[in-house]
């Protein structure tokens, strides 16, 4: 650490999603405090979003014990520091023992369900200007993506799977959109077709291999990281998916972002963006939570949204964002 700077600890979430929608804090606070450097804490998932921040002193990988020890091992590794500010988006007793000159803790509102962004945005209190979600990326990072996506033709982005069951939208369905849109006569015809996830979902993505011809296809799943996939994702032109964190790094990278819902509250977890849209079957979150109060069955909740009301959103989203994009171009 270099004289004068201004340490930080940034306490973030365990889930991916979560960790991306309040990312955009570190971006502000970076260029807010001048001389600011990082020790961000992070669930084993959600860590390596953080791996590029420039400003990055220590990187925690804070991984949950059952017996609840995991927060005396953060506290005997941050305890003997004394802090410039200490953000806990956790909100634990932790961060109120610390040395710090200033502390932002996250603390649950009642009321009205508030999106992630303003929740992450409350800690500091910049709710009326919010912090967009935010992911630093290296050349080599950037280098890497460029390679994997090199090719012609626009690229639709998909990821088909999901944490659960219950918001993850068959398989099949994803196909089917696929190739209305990228086949003879779709908005993307002869484009190429970007498959995202995690080594566990290759099986999943053998069911969409078959969509395009091989020279099309990006075969991501177990290929590269989380910022991999990001810098992947800010080369497509189009974005489909399930509530999932890789629906947010897609946000995040600007992609037009289509969001499938079911379980899931919007008004909390919506894709955060100016081009990005949250498409569901006809029953609200509400009467899907009636159905499964406590959103723990395995059963699909999403089995009455149809492929035609996905391919409809799709083409619009496309066709609203297409002037964005020439302009973007020729600016």
């Amino acid at each position: 650490m270099s004289r004068g700077s201004f340490p930080i600890l940034f306490i973030t979430a365990t889930r991916i999603g979560d960790a991306v929608l309040s990312s955009g804090l570190v971006k502000r606070l970076a260029d807010e405090i001048p001389h600011a450097r990082f020790t961000i804490v992070a669930g084993p998932a959600a860590a390596p979003l953080f791996a590029d921040v420039p400003a990055l002193d220590q990187l925690i990988v804070f991984e949950k014990a059952k017996d609840g020890s995991h927060w005396f091992d953060l506290w005997r590794r941050v305890r003997k520091r004394k802090w410039g500010l200490v953000v806990d988006l956790r909100g634990s007793g932790l961060s109120r023992f610390l040395n710090t000159r200033r502390r932002a803790i996250f603390r649950k509102t009642t009321g009205e369900p508030v999106h992630k962004v303003m929740e992450a945005a409350r800690t500091l209190r910049i709710e009326d200007e919010p912090a967009a979600p935010y992911i630093y990326t290296s050349p080599e990072t950037e280098a890497l993506a460029a390679e994997l996506t090199q090719g012609y033709g626009p690229i639709l982005a998909i990821a088909p799977a999901a944490n659960w069951v219950g918001k993850t939208w068959p398989v099949e369905r994803f196909s089917q959109v696929a190739m209305r849109l990228l086949g003879p006569g779709g908005p993307m015809r002869g484009g190429r077709l970007m498959i995202l996830g995690g080594a566990e979902d290759a099986k999943v993505a053998l069911q969409l291999k078959d969509v395009v011809m091989r020279k099309q296809l990006i075969d991501l799943t177990g290929r590269t990281d989380l910022l991999g996939s990001f810098a992947a994702l800010k080369r497509a032109r189009l974005y489909i998916g399930n509530d999932s964190g890789t629906t947010h790094l897609a946000a995040a990278a600007g992609v037009p972002t289509l969001a499938l819902f079911g379980p899931s509250d919007e008004r909390l977890y919506a894709p955060w963006g100016e081009h990005t849209r949250v498409v569901r079957g006809p029953r609200s979150f509400e009467q899907v939570k009636n159905a499964d109060p406590a959103l723990s069955q395995q059963v699909c909740h999403m089995m009455d949204l149809s492929v035609d009301a996905v391919a409809k959103a799709a083409e619009a989203l496309l066709a609203a964002t297409e002037p964005a994009r020439r302009e973007s171009k020729h600016g």
